[in-house]
């Protein structure tokens, strides 16, 4: 005779609190495949939405016993159930090196696709930019107009030019068709630029302006059409560390001075300082970069043969602030700043002065953090070895991430915000897995440290470069 399984009373909510239909009898080792069908047939949806289920801060990996066992958690009374939808498309994970690139003849500094994936570049310290055929893997334009190291590229979020910033203070755009420089190099600032930052597309389809922050104090913003400087924004004491143009035309910056400053991009006028720090910030990172990054390009619509783009600019800043609108949400943007004094700060930048947290637990600086692109998990990287994750609204430490073996420098996310890529000091990539919080593939192949890391918004391919000189593609 079987013996009956025991049920439990549960209610699904949505991550807003709001209710899902009436409390269900359900049957205790019921698993994840059969929540997200009851959870899609009360939701009525058309297409099946992949859900993830949680109970407090734990999710329900296997099935609903599990939780109840090692939670303790009563079955007398109203489980509640929350549903996270999740990306509808999946991002395979890298596995192996499919193409080590040489012809720079210093380190690889900075290495970034364009916002749909359809191009590849890299800045190094033998002055060049290098644009890379991303379909043969081979070199396809070599730029040279800087004289000294590049420290920071950036793609307009249209896709259709990048800027390159070096130690001597310089920023050059560059054509990615043809490898040839846009207009004038942009001069002004006296010493070398450390972060540079787009106007997003929603808010200016043509993408004519960009904000770079500098060792010299200041942050400028140039119109790159007109090759000037519009306007200075000067307050901070020292070097400023990262500049993020946010959604709603405020410009944030971070500086060694121990403070973010929050600017009107119209104006130039100085809303408020955001203070707390104890030593250098040295990274900030908004819960929209993702989405303004890719602008109108949509991660669910990559195709592996990239179609040419026939939008109209009202089409484009349609698109792209449909998309941000999304991901905003009701709450405002949030900030998070981190610093060498091992902390992270979150903050509603718009309209407080206060931080909503401060995260601890770092052993050594931070050195990179990155939202993820459904805006649930902060990532930050440390030179204490480990990736650290955070909840994306509240700040509240979620896992380590522990496999490096020295100082990890970046990380960059996959478009579905399953999984994280890092390049460490150790010469190593790493690819986890952000549904168990765990090393999912060790990725050896460069020679020494890996400076810079990303993963193309179609999902496709990592790119890493370092201090090998070589830059190295990865898929799976």
């Amino acid at each position: 005779m079987e013996t009956e399984v025991k049920r439990v009373l549960c209610q699904f909510r949505g991550e807003d609190g709001s209710s899902l239909g009436s409390a269900f009898d359900l049957p205790i080792d019921i698993d994840n495949s059969k929540l997200n069908l009851i959870c899609n047939a009360l939701l009525q949806k058309e297409e099946h939405i992949p859900f993830s289920f949680y109970i407090g801060e734990t999710e329900i990996v296997n099935n609903l016993f599990d939780i109840i066992e090692n939670e303790r958690i009563s079955t007398e009374g109203l489980i509640e159930i929350i549903y996270q939808p999740q990306a509808v498309f999946k991002v395979r994970p890298v596995t192996r090196c499919s193409s080590t690139l040489e012809g720079h003849a210093e380190a690889v500094i900075a290495v970034s696709f364009s916002p749909d994936g359809r191009y590849l570049a890299s800045g190094s310290g033998d002055t060049t930019v290098r644009f890379w055929d991303i379909n043969t893997e081979t070199p396809q334009f070599t730029c040279r107009g800087h004289n000294h190291w590049i420290l920071f590229t950036c793609w307009s979020p249209d896709g259709r030019q990048l800027a390159s910033a070096c130690k001597n203070g310089l920023i050059c755009l560059w054509n990615p068709q043809s490898g040839k420089q846009i207009g004038k190099s942009l001069t002004g600032h006296k010493q070398w630029i450390n972060w540079l930052s787009w106007q997003p597309l929603h808010l200016n389809p043509e993408c004519r302006f960009l904000a770079s922050a500098s060792k010299d104090g200041t942050v400028k913003v140039w119109d790159t059409i007109l090759g000037n400087c519009v306007r200075t924004l000067s307050g901070h004491m020292q070097s400023v560390t990262a500049v993020r143009w946010g959604g709603t035309d405020l410009i944030y910056s971070a500086s060694q001075d121990r403070t973010v400053k929050v600017w009107r991009a119209c104006d130039g006028v100085l809303c408020r300082t955001l203070e707390g720090h104890g030593h250098w910030v040295n990274t900030l990172a908004l819960n929209t970069d993702y989405v303004m990054r890719t602008g109108a390009f949509e991660p669910a619509e990559a195709t592996a043969v990239k179609q040419d783009v026939t939008w109209s600019l009202d089409e484009l800043r349609q698109r792209a602030q449909q998309r941000y609108d999304l991901v905003k949400g009701d709450h405002g943007e949030l900030l998070v700043s981190g610093s060498d004094d091992f902390t992270l700060f979150l903050w509603r930048p718009e309209s407080e002065r206060k931080p909503v947290t401060r995260m601890t637990g770092h052993q050594q600086l931070i050195n990179d953090v990155r939202f993820s692109p459904d805006t649930r998990i902060i990532a930050s990287a440390s030179f204490d070895k480990s990736i650290k994750l955070w909840d994306g609204k509240t700040g509240k430490y979620l896992a380590s991430l522990r496999g490096h073996v020295s100082a990890v420098y970046q990380i960059s996310w996959s478009a579905d915000s399953r999984l994280l890529v890092s390049g460490s000091s150790d010469s190593t990539l790493k690819v986890w897995d952000m549904r168990i919080r765990k090393l999912m593939f060790d990725l050896p192949g460069h020679a020494d440290e890996v400076y810079a890391v990303d993963w193309s918004p179609d999902g496709q391919k990592v790119a890493s470069g370092g201090k090998d000189k070589v830059l190295k593609l990865w898929q799976r």
